[in-house]
């Protein structure tokens, strides 16, 4: 261990920023045994028979580590080489990671992964387990660890890993106790007498022989440096000297003045050091005594008539109206609890108040959950209830309060937030893992349809799925995508939807809606296929449309027609009778997507407005996707899922901005549909016609509306709003990379985006604006002073001002999505809701915040024809 000489050397411990070296580990063994199967089932699988649990003796096993802090890997993965294991796994390899000490974050943490071969190239994980590298009092933890592994999982290394090497709340056994005392004898806290530790050391042995032979856990052991004292975590302070202030008085020569601080108390050193409290951290441990002593005076009902004041009312106001992200600071959690009586009276304060709560204080909890959470009823918005599913709240009675909450929402509306919903499940999935594992080992019994700790969400999706085809479509295939192996969390959704797919076999009607999912199936499977063969073919496009046209075509692959009508993937309300090869195409770009066209039964869909009377939408009888391969539409899917939600809250508002979200499926993390919508690029439309006013004209013109340049009013009327709503949506998502081939235009004046490639700012231009309006969209409503573009910035304005108003709604459901796997939001997981949230302005009144945005979208009509032109450049030195 490298210290700084010019530290004291009377110092108890070391500090993590005087670390010079490289992070250093030992991979020593592994203790357990690894049940092998039988050879008759080897038999049925010849991959097995190559498997090397397989063998007589210890099988081939190899391990993986890899260095992640939160939720993104710092350091390539790591493997040990091959071994030969006569007797146990024993390696002894020593790992150093390509990273100095005080480049580690306080959440550091390396996942190790123990893998068997079964077969060539088809590695399995017998299990995977996560170690933190610093402990709960931010010191690097050093000597042998004993990681407990999990079985038959990959190791999660995310921050809330679902492996975790310390099992909370298991009792220690008994070598974890022997272990624990070897590590004080190691570092001098037992007094060493020969004699006798040769004894003990022989008996702990004999214990560790009987307890490996009779337990069914699997341990890793692992070696970290043993550093002579504890190393607290500690970042480099800066070398910059503060500036000096001036002073009516004197100062030594040597000393310089800093702003509030008495000369007395610098040192003769030019730049001020201070000296590293470990616990600086902490909260004041008087305070949460005097916290908890003073809550515990007022557990009982002493306090249910107390109402607050106007000052303590307006402060409860601020509180509530704070977005989820917003801390708590312990001043505020305690006037909370205080009133805490008298806050459902506030529809807005249930998340406040559960925050405020304790809930490492039993009793506390207890009150909280039996006397104050049903006072807020049926008051909880969906938002609430929704922020109350995601990982902030552990608690499963707060988790089944607000799936009680998503009872009272229709069909239509769970359609909305179901793709949150699933990837809900994976909180509520972790909290009945952890509760199983303890169980397990208290041999507690257990009822086999709902695991313990589950809040009842999973089978209330099942229920409401199994109930209504087109909701339960959907829910299929966001489960099919989670049902990842490879995954923590894939077992626990293959028991989801092994769960639904039960409960559909036990109806008729049920068992008529898996038939149709499992020809869904076929269907993507059999598109799958013929993708993969286009896009490895080196044939000419014309050479692989034909091929197409004929494997569409040809009766035997049962497309054209299909066997009976059948509801597709992408939108299970479109059903679909046959593929029309004629019309069918394979498209330009890179990944060369196919264009499907489907003919569909007829049917009447309605408008899914709730404040306006149902009437008939017009649906073609044609039905074309894109099937793409070799490309994750999860990302597209959450944007066009979140286009739809703000589009049915505007119109809440009474605002119809005629928007039309495509529908987008990914089928796979690699592949999916999207729906064509027939239109053209404004590239496209500039190089033909020369303007949009011109492609409008084709087939909308009326020479008697001057007002509209000789455009159907109507037509213009909806560019303009098109136009409003897409240029606040994607503001508000951060969509980047946008230029004239991805702005698309229909010619019945809709207009759209298409390709979401990056979100949330991110951006592969140099200074992107943040509202995207391109000079020709301006140009076709008549410029910058035209009545037009005038009524385009009041809608704009009101679309903003009607989301901003539904901002919780939208963070929830974005922090739903942190651990999706979502491309821009797996890049900064941490950040993801933040990026969003400012773009509402939060912490501006209404009026600012519309004089905000009003200068960021005239800035815009301005900068985008610049980067327009660095695009049109870019394609034509491409081409």
């Amino acid at each position: 261990m490298q210290v700084d000489p010019s530290r004291d050397k009377d110092y108890s411990f070391a500090r993590l920023c005087d670390l010079k070296s490289h992070v250093t580990l030992k991979i020593t063994s592994l203790e357990g045994t690894i049940p092998r199967r039988s050879y008759t089932n080897a038999l049925k699988d010849p991959d097995l028979l190559h498997a090397g649990i397989q063998h007589d003796g210890p099988s081939d096993l190899y391990i993986t580590c890899q260095l992640w802090a939160n939720g993104i890997q710092y350091t390539l993965p790591f493997r040990t080489a091959w071994k030969d294991f006569p007797r146990g796994y024993t390696w002894n390899q020593t790992v150093v990671l390509p990273i100095t000490y005080p480049s580690l974050l306080l959440n550091s943490q390396i996942a190790f992964t123990i893998w068997d071969c079964q077969g060539a190239g088809k590695p399995v994980p017998v299990g995977g387990t996560t170690m933190s590298l610093f402990t709960v009092k931010r010191t690097l933890k050093r000597g042998q660890q004993r990681l407990y592994v999990h079985r038959g999982s990959e190791a999660d290394p995310k921050p809330n890993s679902i492996t975790p090497s310390e099992i909370e709340g298991e009792a220690e056994d008994e070598m974890g106790r022997l272990e624990r005392l070897v590590k004080d004898f190691d570092r001098g806290d037992i007094v060493k007498i020969d004699w006798l530790d040769r004894i003990a050391f022989r008996q702990i042995e004999k214990v560790h022989a009987a307890e490996s032979s009779k337990s069914d856990k699997l341990y890793l052991y692992v070696d970290l440096p043993k550093f002579d004292f504890p190393v607290v975590f500690s970042e480099q302070e800066s070398s910059i000297p503060l500036p000096p202030a001036s002073i009516p008085h004197p100062l030594p020569q040597n000393q310089q003045q800093v702003s509030g601080v008495p000369p007395h108390l610098l040192s003769s050193d030019p730049f001020l050091w201070r000296t590293y409290d470990p616990d600086a951290w902490r909260e004041n441990p008087v305070e949460v005594k005097h916290r908890k002593l003073l809550r515990s005076q007022r557990l009982g009902d002493e306090g249910r008539d107390l109402k607050p004041g106007p000052a303590e009312r307006d402060r409860l106001n601020e509180i509530f109206r704070l977005p989820p992200t917003a801390s708590l600071s312990a001043i505020d959690k305690d006037l909370l609890w205080k009133f805490r009586f008298s806050l459902f009276r506030s529809p807005r304060s249930l998340t406040k108040f559960l925050k405020c709560v304790t809930w490492s204080d039993p009793v506390e909890a207890k009150q909280a959950v039996e006397k104050l959470l049903p006072l807020w009823g049926q008051e909880v918005g969906m938002d609430d209830a929704l922020e109350l599913l995601g990982p902030g709240f552990t608690d499963k009675r707060v988790r089944a309060f607000a799936v009680k909450r998503l009872e009272r929402a229709d069909d239509e509306e769970l359609l909305l937030y179901l793709l949150q919903l699933v990837q809900a499940l994976k909180f509520d999935l972790m909290t009945s893992s952890t509760e199983s594992m303890r169980g397990s080992r208290t041999h507690r019994k257990r009822d086999a349809t709902v695991d313990e700790g589950d809040s009842g969400l999973s089978q209330f999706l099942i229920d409401r799925s199994v109930a209504n085809p087109v909701l339960g479509t959907s829910f299929h295939w966001y489960l099919m995508i989670e049902c990842d192996a490879t995954q923590p969390a894939g077992k626990m959704y293959a028991k989801v939807a092994f769960r639904f797919q039960t409960k559909l076999s036990e109806t008729p009607e049920g068992t008529a809606q898996r038939d149709v999912l499992k020809r869904q199936g076929q269907l993507v499977e059999a598109l799958s296929a013929r993708s993969k063969e286009i896009r490895s073919s080196k044939d000419s496009r014309s050479k692989k449309i034909e091929k197409l046209k004929t494997f569409l075509g040809d009766s035997k692959h049962n497309l054209s027609p299909l066997p009976a009508p059948l509801p597709l993937p992408l939108n299970a309300r479109v059903s679909v009778t046959s593929v029309t090869p004629d019309k069918s195409s394979v498209f330009k770009s890179n990944l060369l997507p196919l264009l499907i066209w489907f003919e569909t039964t007829d049917f009447t869909r309605y408008s899914e407005d709730d404040s306006a009377p149902e009437t008939p939408v017009s649906i073609t009888p044609d039905y074309p996707i894109i099937f793409k391969n070799g490309d994750d539409l999860r990302q597209d899917q959450l944007v066009i899922q979140l286009f739809t939600l703000m589009d049915r809250l505007l119109r809440k508002e009474n605002l119809d901005l005629r928007l039309s979200p495509y529908s987008v499926l990914a089928t796979s993390k690699s592949e999916g549909m999207v729906q064509f919508v027939p239109s053209k690029s404004l590239a496209a439309i500039m190089a033909e016609f020369g303007s949009l006013q011109n492609y409008l004209r084709q087939e909308h013109a009326d020479d008697g509306a001057l007002g509209s340049y000789g455009i159907e009013s109507g037509v213009m009327d909806t560019f303009v709003r098109s136009c409003a709503g897409y240029s606040v949506l994607t503001y508000v998502l951060g969509v980047g990379d946008r230029h004239l081939d991805n702005l698309m235009l229909a010619p019945d004046g809709h207009f759209f985006h298409v390709d979401f490639g990056y979100i949330l700012g991110r951006d592969p231009k140099p200074y992107p604006p943040p509202v995207k309006v391109c000079k020709e969209m301006v140009d076709a409503m008549g410029g910058t002073q035209s009545t037009h573009y005038a009524r385009f910035q009041s809608l704009c304005y009101t679309a903003f001002i009607g989301l901003r108003k539904n901002a919780n709604l939208i963070l929830n459901l974005v922090a739903l999505m942190v651990d999706a796997g979502i491309q821009d939001i797996q890049s900064e997981p941490d950040k993801a809701v933040w990026k969003v949230q400012e773009k509402f302005m939060l912490d501006l009144s209404e009026e600012d915040a519309i004089k905000q945005f009003e200068a960021l979208l005239n800035d815009t009509s301005y900068l985008t024809i610049v980067f327009d032109r660095i695009h049109d450049l870019a394609q034509y030195l491409r081409d």
